[in-house]
């Protein structure tokens, strides 16, 4: 049986942000859910040896988004708090 797709997604995300800190995470995926845009949000664990780099987080956020709402997405974060939108590692797309 052929997979269904939803719309024209062709599962081609992009990384959006990635951030180490639980609450600018979480801040910027209720900002996004407010703006109706989809998104995913996944766990990626820090090895042990490179947590130094990270400030010692053991775990790091990655939000992913589709390439089409990319521009709505970056203008949603720039909304974000200040406190928070530091703590996001954005990507450039």
């Amino acid at each position: 049986m052929a997979a269904k797709k939803l719309g024209n997604f062709t599962g081609n995300d992009i990384e959006l942000c990635r951030t180490t800190n639980h609450n600018a995470g979480n801040q910027t995926v209720q900002a996004l859910m407010d703006a109706s845009i989809p998104f995913t949000k996944n766990c990626k664990k820090i090895p042990f040896f490179k947590r130094l780099q990270y400030n010692g987080a053991d775990q790091m956020w990655v939000i992913s988004i589709n390439p089409h709402r990319y521009g709505q997405a970056r203008r949603v974060i720039d909304q974000i708090d200040l406190m928070y939108r530091k703590r996001l590692m954005l990507t450039n797309y």
